[in-house]
C-alpha cells in the first residue's frame, strides 16, 4: 500500500490545535477585559454621613442565600 505524502504530521495537528485553542482562549477573555474598564469609568458613591458604607445589594442578597443550610 503506498502513502500519502501530506505534510499533515501528528506533530503539525497538535501544533495547530493547540494554536487554535490559545486563540479562542484570549478572544473568550477580550469582552470581560473591556466591561471592566466601563465599570472603572464610572464616579465613585459618596461616603455616608453616618460612617460605615455597608449596604445591602443584590450581589449580598445572593451570597446570604448560598449560606442557607
Amino acid at each position: 500500500m503506498s502513502q500519502s505524502t501530506s505534510k499533515l504530521s501528528r506533530r503539525t495537528l497538535f501544533a495547530g490545535a493547540s494554536t487554535v485553542g490559545a486563540i479562542a482562549a484570549v478572544a473568550s477573555l477580550m469582552p470581560s477585559v473591556q466591561s471592566v474598564a466601563t465599570v472603572a469609568d464610572q464616579p465613585p458613591k459618596a461616603t455616608p454621613e453616618k460612617g460605615g458604607g455597608y449596604h445591602l445589594s443584590a450581589h449580598v442578597k445572593q451570597y446570604y442565600k448560598t449560606t442557607l443550610v
